[in-house]
């Protein structure tokens, strides 16, 4: 990640980055997120065998949109050569490519992919060979603190990577056990971040300005990596950076919100129609009503929408 991560750190500049989610961070998302400040950003993740047997299943989640600055496919995986194989193929468009060692889903588990990784470090490392030998741009890794609370081996297992030649590892401070629940760990971030000679960036529990302040503080982190925290709420990057310069983080006005959401909305019609944006709105919506007065009414509103004249009318509620 030399030619890309090392100029942030060269200039001491924190990576602000937007984790991938699947089903979440699509072009238009992620493309609304690097507007608003977001440096790094990550595809849904992308399975490499269905890469390999039919990548036209794929082609809506590998497009990148044009404000993203720098971003990466995450494939995920069991097999090194499959795994090389497709980073190979299909990496042109894309600064870097991120493997999926994190992901807790049992149908990704299940087959020794994900998370379950972190079981077998030599299977890990052997994929990261594979895919550094293969290709010339960087390649990165999103773990997990391990697979059970009696399993925490998040630094032996980056550690191994690193060998293998990982350019940057990203760590959710939870074992696989917790999926999304109890409280990220910032030591073993800070233990990894310690560790490593690579860039580490942490990740889990980052839903203010002052909770990534918070992390870079605890674990020396070279950046953070933002997941449900920027659901509903883009505007977080900008506020990060504004929080991490000496700036009090900018408050967004309603009606610079809801033009936010009109955008989201007209993003996504661009590329699946007004029927399927409708659809994939839906959840955005719910998120976008956080905070709001009468929230249980506008999330009735949500999840019925149909067509863009139904979001102007959501627009119109808040």
């Amino acid at each position: 990640m030399k030619t890309i991560f090392n100029t942030f750190i060269n200039s001491q500049k924190k990576i602000i980055a937007l984790a991938p989610m699947a089903g979440i961070s699509d072009a238009p998302y992620r493309g609304i997120c690097s507007a608003f400040g977001a440096d790094v950003t990550y595809t849904e993740m992308v399975s490499a065998l269905g890469m390999k047997y039919n990548p036209e299943r794929c082609e809506d989640i590998r497009m990148r949109s044009p404000n993203e600055t720098i971003c990466a496919m995450q494939l995920f995986g069991d097999n090194p050569s499959v795994m090389a194989k497709i980073a190979k193929e299909y990496c042109e468009p894309y600064d870097f490519i991120d493997i999926n060692m994190g992901c807790p889903a049992p149908k990704i588990t299940k087959n020794n992919q994900g998370s379950a990784l972190m079981k077998n470090p030599q299977l890990a490392a052997d994929i990261v060979k594979a895919m550094t030998d293969a290709i010339d741009k960087p390649v990165t890794v999103k773990i997990r603190s391990g697979w059970d609370a009696n399993s925490i081996n998040a630094v032996e297992f980056a550690k191994k990577l690193e060998e293998a030649g990982a350019a940057c590892i990203a760590v959710h401070g939870r074992h696989r056990s917790q999926f999304y629940s109890g409280k990220a760990d910032l030591a073993i971030i800070k233990q990894v971040k310690d560790e490593l000679k690579v860039p580490v960036l942490g990740n889990g529990d980052i839903f203010c300005a002052d909770d990534a302040a918070a992390m870079i503080a605890k674990t020396g982190c070279d950046g953070v990596m933002v997941a449900r925290g920027a659901q509903g709420n883009p505007f977080i990057f900008e506020q990060i950076n504004d929080l991490l310069n000496g700036r009090k983080p900018r408050e967004y006005t309603e009606e610079e919100r809801k033009a936010v959401i009109l955008k989201h909305a007209e993003a996504l019609s661009e590329i699946y129609g007004e029927k399927m944006m409708a659809l994939k709105m839906r959840k955005h919506l719910c998120w976008y009503s956080k905070g709001h007065k009468g929230v249980s009414a506008l999330k009735q509103k949500a999840i019925k929408v149909s067509d863009y004249n139904d979001i102007v009318e959501f627009c119109k509620m808040l």
